[in-house]
């Protein structure tokens, strides 16, 4: 049994994708912002510097940066690296890119009485439905 708590958004691509949340409530920075041959956070200063954002739900208010930022995550999945899906608070020319390019589901443009980065918190196991605009926060009952 579990508890679970619904956010919703803007569907932006599907389908449906269950994984860790990677929580970077400042984004990452477009050039060099992480490693795409790794999916290694790059830039000094991110809280998730050193860690992988690959095989995880990314977590963010949107893009920031250069152009490139959605090159890098569309290098990132072309190595095997990449996000499994993406959480955006608001969607920019930029993020959408990048999902056009991954083909990875996408949630976004919450309403503004719901902020992703600070209902979901880095680690937790969340299901996102790309299709319905849903991001379910699954949270074990104790002793499950």
């Amino acid at each position: 049994m579990s508890k679970n708590k619904i956010i919703k958004g803007r569907p932006a691509w599907g389908p449906v994708v269950e994984g860790y949340a990677f929580v970077c409530p400042n984004s990452i920075v477009g050039w060099n912002g992480a490693d795409v041959k790794t999916g290694i956070v790059t830039e000094k200063g991110n809280v998730h510097y050193g860690d992988s954002f690959a095989g995880k739900i990314i977590v963010m208010p949107c893009s920031r940066g250069s152009l490139g930022w959605s090159d890098m995550f569309r290098n990132s999945e072309y190595n095997g690296v990449g996000p499994i899906g993406y959480v955006f608070t608001t969607m920019d020319s930029k993020c959408g890119t990048a999902i056009f390019n991954t083909r990875r589901p996408c949630v976004a443009d919450f309403p503004a009485n719901c902020d992703p980065c600070k209902e979901i918190h880095d680690g937790d196991y969340i299901r996102l439905d790309g299709i319905n605009g849903t991001v379910e926060i699954l949270t074990p009952v104790e002793g499950e």
